[in-house]
């Protein structure tokens, strides 16, 4: 997929169940690579925009995904569209959505998981054990945090321009996406924690049109450097913290009315 990914398992368990379920993780990715990836002459994708095949000829998998692109598409107000421009690419889905598939070979018996794909996270940890500590980075130096959260059991998708330039378009307009440099979501499905991300920086700093379902939490950083966050997102940070651990930082604290995105404001110490 193109993507750097990393697994961590915590807890007990034996060596030959543990490497079983990681080669279904990456085999389960692989799959989704072949059917999926625009890069690859003969994967389903590419044969059914060059007309070689249809979607109900393809793997049942590309139905599925496109299936979810048209809720996506509805659910945002047509800020997430895997088609633009007439030409159909669901990469912006597949991401989350494999990653996601691909999770579920990590649950075993007594063994907290963390996926990393891309920066599309999921995670999981038993009731009564240490939940995961995951740093959301600052766009503005990529060697540092800006904000910390504890969860033990969720779906963590940021969507930005960062580490791959200003990639993102509003899919209604055509236009390069603006005023929204990154946006963090944290919700109990990774597609739609990817989804609604994704759909925060296209639509920018308009108001979207749309809000976040109960369960979801968003963290945003504005052309300007303004921080905002949803109503919930303050009970899920920890205390920030560097790369550096010579570089002193202070947590984003809420002091400022409601946006135009539903969200309040966050100012950075």
């Amino acid at each position: 997929m193109g993507l750097p990914i990393s697994i961590h398992l915590r807890g007990i368990v034996d060596r030959a169940t543990e490497a079983r379920a990681v080669q279904r993780v990456w085999d389960d990715l692989r799959t989704a690579d072949h059917v999926f990836s625009t890069y690859r002459d003969d994967s389903d994708i590419s044969r059914i925009a060059r007309g070689e095949i249809g979607v109900d000829a393809a793997d049942p998998a590309v139905r599925e995904v496109l299936d979810l692109a048209e809720e996506a598409r509805r659910r945002t107000a047509g800020a997430f569209d895997v088609c633009y421009a007439g030409r159909l690419d669901p990469s912006g889905i597949v991401k989350g959505w494999a990653a996601a598939r691909a999770a579920r070979h990590l649950d075993l018996p007594g063994v907290d998981w963390y996926l990393n794909a891309g920066g599309d996270i999921a995670l999981h940890s038993d009731r009564g054990r240490p939940p995961w500590r995951v740093g959301i980075e600052d766009p503005a130096d990529t060697n540092s945090v800006m904000a910390v959260v504890d969860v033990a059991d969720c779906a963590i998708a940021t969507s930005g321009g960062a580490h791959r330039g200003a990639h993102i378009v509003d899919p209604r307009t055509g236009a390069a996406a603006a005023g929204i440099v990154q946006a963090t979501v944290v919700g109990p499905d990774l597609v739609w924690a990817d989804v609604f991300a994704t759909a925060f920086v296209a639509a920018g700093s308009a108001a979207p049109g749309w809000s976040l379902p109960p369960g979801y939490e968003c963290l945003l950083v504005t052309d300007t450097g303004a921080v905002m966050g949803s109503a919930g997102m303050p009970a899920l940070l920890a205390v920030p913290q560097s790369v550096d651990p010579a570089r002193e930082t202070g947590g984003p604290r809420m002091d400022a009315p409601t946006t135009p995105h539903g969200t309040a404001g966050l100012a950075r110490p």
